[in-house]
C-alpha cells in the first residue's frame, strides 16, 4: 500500500449505480502512485461528501453519535464545539483517517487536508514539499504555480524550519490544494498564529477558495472566525448537531450589523457561553 501523505488524500469507497457509496464507513482506499495528475471535483448533483449515522467511541465514551451531515459542493462550512466535542475526530473521519468510526460515509471527491501544524517535512525544501506525492505530468511546476498563489515564490528553495508560523501554514495550504480537491479539510489551522497573521490568513484562504470552489470544512473554536469566513455554521454538541444555520451576509462581514451580531450570541448561547454582563 502506498503511504498516505499530508495533503494527499483520496475519494474512500467506489460510486454505486445512484453515485453514492453504499458501503459501511472505512479507511479510505489507498492513495495512488505518484506521477499523474490528482482528478479534479466535478460533482454538481448533491453533497460532496454524506455522513449517516456516524459514530465513534474512545474507552467507552461516545465522541460522535449517530451524527448525520451533507456537505454541498462550493459550500464553506465552520464546525464549532466545545473541546471534545468530535469536531476533529469528525474531520478524520472523512478524510478516511479513522477505521474505528461506525454508520456509513461517503465522498465523491478528492480530499486534501491542513493541520493546525503544518506538517511540512523538515529534510525537503518548500517546492519538494509542496510536491512530494503529486500526481501530474510536471509535480514540480505545479508546485511552483501553487506556491505563486500563496505568495511564496521567493520561498521555494528555503527549508521549513526557516519559515514563520504564516509562511509554514501558506505552504501547507499550497501543499493540499495543489492537488485540487474537491473537499478541503481545515483542522484549526490559524490556531496557533497571531492576530495579524490570522487576519491574512483569512483573506488568502477565501480568496483561494473562491479560486478552487471545493467545498470546504473549517473546524475551529473561533465563533468570530466562523461567522466571519463561513456559509454555515455548524455546532456540534455531545457528538450530534445542535446548531446548522447560515450565514447570510455578503463579505467582507461587518460583526456588528445586528444580524451578525445576534448570530455570535446565537452561537456562544449552543457553546454555553454566559453573555451576562455582555454590552
Amino acid at each position: 500500500m502506498a503511504p498516505r501523505l499530508p495533503g494527499q488524500l483520496t475519494p474512500n469507497g467506489r460510486p454505486a449505480a445512484n453515485g453514492w457509496p453504499a458501503t459501511p464507513a472505512a479507511p479510505a482506499a489507498p492513495a495512488a502512485p505518484a506521477g499523474s495528475a490528482a482528478p479534479a471535483a466535478t460533482v454538481t448533483d448533491g453533497p460532496v461528501a454524506r455522513v449517516t449515522g456516524l459514530g465513534r467511541a474512545f474507552n467507552g465514551r461516545r465522541i460522535l453519535d449517530g451524527l448525520d451531515l451533507d456537505l454541498a459542493p462550493g459550500e464553506f462550512t465552520a464546525l464549532i464545539g466545545r473541546s471534545g466535542s468530535g469536531k476533529s475526530t469528525l474531520l478524520r473521519a472523512l478524510a478516511g483517517l479513522d477505521p474505528g468510526v461506525t454508520g456509513h460515509l461517503s465522498v465523491r471527491v478528492p480530499v486534501a487536508m491542513a493541520f493546525q501544524e503544518p506538517r511540512l517535512v523538515p529534510w525537503k525544501k518548500v517546492l519538494a514539499n509542496v510536491s512530494l506525492g503529486l500526481r501530474a505530468p510536471d509535480p514540480r511546476k505545479a508546485a511552483a504555480g501553487a506556491l505563486a498563489e500563496v505568495g511564496l515564490t521567493d520561498r521555494a528553495g528555503a527549508w521549513p524550519l526557516t519559515l514563520s508560523g504564516g509562511e509554514a501554514q501558506r505552504a501547507s495550504l499550497a501543499r493540499a490544494l495543489v492537488r485540487e480537491p474537491g473537499l478541503l479539510l481545515l483542522d484549526e489551522p490559524f490556531g496557533a498564529l497571531d492576530a495579524l497573521t490570522r487576519i491574512s490568513m483569512h483573506r488568502l484562504v477565501l480568496r483561494l477558495w473562491a479560486h478552487h470552489q471545493p467545498a470546504v470544512l473549517l473546524v475551529t473554536h473561533d465563533v468570530d472566525e466562523a461567522i466571519a469566513l463561513a456559509d454555515r455554521v455548524i455546532v456540534l454538541d455531545g457528538g450530534r448537531i445542535s446548531y446548522d444555520g447560515r450565514v447570510r451576509a455578503p463579505r467582507p462581514r461587518d460583526r456588528d450589523k445586528p444580524a451578525l451580531v445576534a448570530l455570535r450570541r446565537r452561537l456562544l448561547t449552543e457553546l454555553g457561553v454566559s453573555l451576562e454582563g455582555t454590552i
